[in-house]
């Protein structure tokens, strides 16, 4: 499977910017790339690019820094990058420099790094306020902290400058909540590749093996099939670690009896995907874990279901809530009725987290989910998960001893279409019976 380029098409990120510079009105933004982070010493972990740099302007590498502004006629869309430079070029390799740089992503004009802290208070003069990150990369909060001084001290009398400093997912978050048909080709094929990985790792499963080794094995087909790595530390949790959320040190051994949670995701295009199964090591659930694999797996499809424009996200949850409620009643973990233990949160010693998060660039992709008061509405083109689980480790409650130890959480992608979803994940099953007769079969196909 061929890789996408690292950019979308400059027209493609015109639009965005257009929509971000209309919401900017007299403001300006400043969106500095992602710093280079260290193992130790001088080594560098593999070099992750900023999600909100990258949206509006393609840019990949770092050090550059795009400046937006809402409040000029001209030079609306300002970059600053690297110079091309032999000895850097040398140990990273070739640098975009100022001219190319200009051409990938449409920008109005392009200067080496080294000139921003020149030009900045001149390219923020007319604007009245700034959306930027304090914090994010301390040479460009230097240069801000400057130029909103220079504003306080000229501001009162000639009217100049920014006064005050917002976030830049004020307006973003929103933006990226709703994905274009080309985010949603790569996430479609991001999930694609993650349901491969997941199958492949489920076909070599067998009792004895290491978590690390299922987690070699989904990193592996990962990359085989065009992915840029995982999307997140993977979680391969056998045993009682399948009851701790975001277990990731992947030490353990399989064990015959237990149940494996596996929690990965493939990013493709620096797109997301995140899907979670749950398996018995050797291949057939115990009458009790197949009790609680489906009735999360029932949970999941409930809220699958749901997922539609004009349902709130709220919504969703309670669909796979009032399944698992249900279910652990006529399991004998909990005794009343339904409504009232919900109303309680007598379920969350078992269920303890939210069943959606949004997906995109970011795993936990941003956007708000509440809106005027009230939980978020979903629409066309939002793309979420949907993971209900049930976790019965060494904290849980006396009256669930007899469920003690199973942990099982079932993941899907979901996006949201005109007339309903679409399940991204497909690619691997969730059904009980499914997922027995893929453990262990070594069915490791390639995606087309």
């Amino acid at each position: 499977m061929s890789r996408p380029v690292d950019a979308f098409p400059v027209e493609s990120l015109r639009v965005r910017r257009a929509r971000a510079l209309e919401r900017l009105d007299r403001g300006a933004m400043i969106l500095p790339a992602a710093r280079v982070r260290f193992a130790s010493r001088d080594t560098e972990y593999r070099y992750r690019p900023d999600s909100e740099l990258y949206y509006l302007t393609g840019l990949t590498e770092p050090g550059a820094v795009a400046v937006l502004r809402g409040h000029a006629d001209e030079a609306r869309f300002v970059v600053f990058v690297r110079p091309r430079e032999d000895k850097g070029e040398l140990w990273h390799g070739p640098r975009l420099g100022p001219e190319i740089a200009a051409e990938r992503t449409g920008a109005d004009a392009a200067y080496p790094l080294n000139e921003m802290e020149e030009r900045l208070p001149a390219l923020l003069k007319g604007s009245d306020h700034l959306y930027f990150r304090l914090g994010s990369e301390p040479d460009c909060d230097a240069l801000v902290r400057r130029a909103l001084a220079e504003a306080r001290s000229r501001g009162a009398r000639r009217g100049e400058g920014p006064r005050g400093v917002i976030d830049p997912g004020t307006i973003l978050d929103e933006m990226r909540l709703r994905k274009g048909p080309e985010e949603i080709e790569r996430l479609r094929i991001a999930a694609e590749i993650t349901a491969h990985a997941h199958r492949a790792a489920l076909g070599m499963a067998r009792p004895g093996l290491g978590e690390w080794e299922v987690e070699a094995v989904l990193e592996a087909a990962f990359r085989s099939s065009g992915a840029d790595g995982p999307a997140f530390g993977t979680i391969v949790g056998s045993g009682m670690n399948a009851c701790v959320l975001h277990y990731v040190r992947n030490a353990d051994l399989l064990r015959s009896g237990d149940l494996t949670l596996v929690d990965a995701g493939a990013s493709f295009g620096l797109y997301a995907g995140d899907v979670t199964r749950t398996f018995p090591v050797d291949g057939r659930f115990t009458d009790r874990q197949r009790t609680v694999y489906e009735l999360v797996d029932g949970a999941r499809a409930a809220a699958v279901a749901a997922v539609r424009p004009g349902v709130t996200i709220t919504e969703v949850h309670e669909a796979a809530e009032r399944v698992l409620v249900e279910g652990l009643i006529a399991t004998g973990v909990l005794e009343g009725d339904a409504e009232e233990l919900r109303a309680m949160d007598a379920h969350k010693a078992y269920f303890p987290h939210q069943v959606s998060h949004w997906l995109g660039l970011d795993v936990h992709d941003p956007g708000d989910y509440a809106d005027d008061g009230g939980s978020r509405v979903l629409e066309a083109g939002m793309v979420l998960t949907v993971e209900p689980g049930l976790y019965f480790g060494a904290q849980a409650p006396d009256e669930a001893e007899a469920f003690r130890g199973i942990g099982v959480r079932v993941e899907d992608d979901v996006l949201v279409t005109d007339d309903g979803h679409e399940v991204l994940s497909s690619g691997v099953p969730s059904g009980a019976d499914d997922i027995e007769e893929l453990v262990g079969s070594e069915s490791t196909e390639a995606p087309e």
